[in-house]
């Protein structure tokens, strides 16, 4: 297959048969081609001057040869794309990067091949390695000490005119992976260098590209930062123009989502985080992986200077959020590993100190929405597939797409006649706002939709002892028969104004405590002075996660996105089918329930020995993959592993036996009844009812 390389430097190896290399410049000429055949007028060269939207969604474009009008914009445009955003006040977070390749001389034992040799790529080398007609061609991923930024552009711009030019090339930059490239493939070193190619890429801060439209403009969309080049022209065309026509992705991407990132995505931030991921190309990933660079941005809760000696911290759409805690004496710091670490223990102690005492979490990342106005009812009405919450009330509620498929998971909280506070996570914020301010739009709702996200500090206090510490704190009744589940209310914490929800994602007794941003100091030190007695004590999220897991709550990114249906992710409680509003996504989810599923979400419990389920781990039965995982953890109730998944609906009855596959060895796992532990207002419940709980 590879008759070159150096045998004693192969451990193993993946051979993908569909591999293969184009010219990029002939890929253009050729779909170009296409789009005359099929009609399109393509004007060469007429680079853009001027972008101005019009009140209507409609464009103005204005270039050299005239102008016209577009009902979107599609910014594809290489390593110009921050000129076209800036055009229309947006720094798009691009960076360029100089990028080395090597072309060799004719090699005497490559001209001998009678077939072409696959593309190799050496991950511990940090390079790809082509044939190049009768040579070979490599291309090397230097270190971020040693890579290049084009920075020059990011302050000036592109040269005017810059198109096929090159930068100087620096073979020294190199020299250590093209030594490592003649140790693996010994035949390039009595090879000659020929040419040494240094041209732009564009990186964006995690070197995936940005694809789709744009929240805060109506019709912008992009297709921009892909730091692999042509590689993804024929799946990204696709995939845009399917969503252009049909109104909603064909498939999740939601990593690519240009919504991702967002006023905290300074320059200095972008070229922090291109140095750091240019670097890290070829590196092998880790479950729970953090990467450093340009951290903290400006961007962090007002309980970040308190906490960030006490925790391992992670990054969540430019926050700082405590993901476990540290205890006197245990390792600290951040440990990558695909098995349990350092945080395994201490993660323990944070889901007993909720689940027997109380603990308090900054949940500051929280994307946060208040909308108002006369047609804000019924916005929210045609948005979502749940009812909408009477006033002083709140519910979880899902935005579905016009297939019925699920795009994002909110709590709504009605907060007075016609206004509502959106909560939903630090991920999705902008992804959400856009869905909403769009729909509004296209609607003709009369509404005033604002995003509060950075307005706000949010603190959640669960645990058994969550309302007797509280209530030292507040004169207002927290009693379970005076302030409900899932109420809201506007009170006092310590003389500190807060809208308080009751509700927590652990699934225990809890309350969300929504206060401003500059008050989250204050309020964490006065509920955690009142605490002293009942033993309170932080937790991160990774205790709360393994909490979630227990309780049976999904997740928006894993149990569900635009992959999966409501019905399929078994949230049938959260869609009234019933309720007079014809939400979006109403009419295919009813057409769905009729014609039967075809799979279904499942919990799983398995016994490993020192690996837990992350997502996306493959299901098997009777030796064939039937199934994936989408999200895990270790149950500390159990003391065995935690996992759902989907299966096929044959296969999802509980008691049924399956396999999990977890670093390439088969883990037994049965499917449970869900939840593994009840919640705290079920067991509330049952127990006014003389019932017992389940754990």
């Amino acid at each position: 297959m590879f008759p070159l390389l150096n045998m004693n430097k192969i451990l193993a190896g993946l051979y993908n048969p569909g591999d293969g290399h184009i010219d990029p410049y002939s890929l253009t000429m050729a779909l170009a081609a296409g789009a005359r055949k099929y009609g399109a007028l393509l004007k060469y060269p007429a680079p853009v001057t001027s972008l101005k939207p019009r009140s209507d969604g409609t464009w103005d474009v204005e270039t050299p040869q005239g102008s016209m009008r577009a009902n979107r914009i599609v910014n594809a445009a290489g390593f110009w794309a921050r000129e076209i955003g800036k055009m229309v006040g947006l720094e798009h977070p691009l960076i360029p990067v100089q990028h080395q390749y090597v072309v060799t001389s004719t090699i005497p034992e490559v001209k001998a091949l009678k077939r072409e040799l696959p593309v190799l790529r050496d991950l511990e080398g940090s390079y790809y390695l082509r044939q190049e007609r009768d040579g070979l061609l490599f291309g090397p991923y230097e270190s971020q000490e040693k890579m290049q930024l084009q920075d020059s552009w990011v302050t000036s711009g592109v040269p005017p005119g810059f198109g096929k030019e090159l930068f100087e090339s620096d073979l020294d930059r190199i020299m250590e992976h093209v030594e490592a490239a003649m140790e693996m493939v010994p035949v390039l070193k009595k090879a000659d260098i020929i040419n040494i190619v240094n041209g732009p890429i564009t990186y964006s801060p995690d070197i995936l590209p940005m694809v789709g439209p744009h929240q805060g403009l109506r019709n912008y969309w992009v297709a921009i930062g892909f730091g692999y080049g042509i590689i993804h022209a024929g799946g990204i065309g696709k995939y845009l123009s399917d969503w252009i026509l049909h109104g909603e992705p064909p498939f999740d991407l939601i990593e690519l989502d240009p919504n991702r990132y967002g006023k905290w995505t300074t320059t200095q931030y972008t070229e922090a985080k291109a140095r750091e991921s240019y670097g890290f190309n070829n590196i092998v990933g880790y479950p729970k992986e953090e990467r450093f660079a340009g951290r903290p941005t400006q961007r962090v809760s007002g309980l970040y200077k308190t906490l960030e000696s006490k925790c391992s911290m992670g990054f969540h759409a430019g926050w700082e959020q405590p993901h476990w805690f540290y205890r006197p004496g245990q390792d600290t710091g951040y440990r990558p590993s695909f098995r349990r670490t350092n945080w395994f223990e201490p993660v323990g102690s944070e889901y007993k100190q909720v689940m027997q005492r109380v603990g308090v979490i900054d949940l500051s990342p929280f994307g946060k929405f208040n909308i108002k106005g006369q047609d804000s009812t019924r916005l929210l009405d045609h948005l979502f597939a749940n009812v909408i919450p009477k006033v002083g009330f709140t519910n979880i509620s899902h935005m579905l797409t016009p297939k019925g498929r699920v795009y994002a998971e909110l709590t709504v909280s009605h907060q007075s006649p016609g206004e509502f506070l959106l909560i939903t996570g630090s991920g999705s914020e902008l992804h959400d706002l856009r869905w909403i301010e769009e729909e509004a739009v296209k609607g003709g709702y009369d509404v005033e939709i604002k995003n509060i996200t950075d307005e706000l500090g949010v603190l959640g206090v669960a645990g058994p002892h969550a309302r007797k510490v509280l209530q030292k704190l507040t004169s207002e009744d927290l009693s379970d028969d005076v302030f409900k589940f899932l109420q809201t209310k506007s009170l006092k914490v310590s003389n500190i104004p807060v809208t308080a929800i009751r509700i927590s994602y652990t699934g225990e007794l809890g309350w969300e405590l929504y206060h401003r941003r500059e008050d989250s100091a204050a309020l964490y030190n006065a509920i955690m002075d009142a605490g002293q007695e009942e033993g309170i004590d932080n937790f991160g999220t990774y205790a709360m996660n393994a909490l979630r897991l227990e309780k049976a709550f999904r997740a928006w990114g894993s149990e569900m996105n635009c992959d999966t249906n409501p019905l399929e992710a078994g949230l049938e409680y959260f869609v009234k089918l019933n309720k007079p509003a014809d939400f979006i996504g109403k009419q295919a989810l009813k057409q769905i329930k009729a014609e039967g599923l075809k799979r279904r979400l499942v919990c799983l419990t398995l016994a490993t020995d020192d690996v837990d389920p992350e997502g996306n781990e493959s299901i098997w039965h009777k030796g064939k993959v039937v199934g994936n995982t989408t999200s895990g953890s270790y149950s500390y109730s159990i003391q065995k592993s935690l996992a759902f998944a989907y299966v096929p609906v044959e296969l999802s009855k509980v008691g049924q036996q399956v396999e999990v596959e977890l670093l390439g060895k088969h883990y037994p796992a049965i499917i449970i009844q869900e939840p593994l532990v009840l919640t705290e207002p079920t067991r509330n419940r049952l127990q006014k009812k003389g019932g017992k709980d389940k754990i």
